[in-house]
C-alpha cells in the first residue's frame, strides 16, 4: 500500500508540474522543459522509497 501511495504522489507531482511550472507560463524553444532535470530526480527518489518498501514488505512476511 506504500508503494501505491508514493507513486499516486509522483503522479500528482509530475502533473502538477506540467500545469504550473515556468514551462507552462513562459514559451522555450528548448524541447525539455525547465524542471526537468529536478523532476527526474524525484522520480528517483520515488523509486528508490517504493523499492525500500517492497523490500521491507517482503522482509515481514
Amino acid at each position: 500500500m506504500t508503494a501505491a501511495a508514493v507513486l499516486l504522489a509522483v503522479g500528482l507531482l509530475a502533473g502538477c508540474a506540467r500545469e504550473h511550472g515556468s514551462a507552462a507560463t513562459t514559451p522555450s524553444s528548448s524541447p525539455i522543459p525547465s524542471g526537468y532535470s529536478e523532476m527526474q530526480k524525484k522520480v528517483a527518489a520515488a523509486e528508490s522509497a517504493v523499492a525500500r518498501a517492497d523490500n521491507d514488505a517482503a522482509a515481514d512476511r
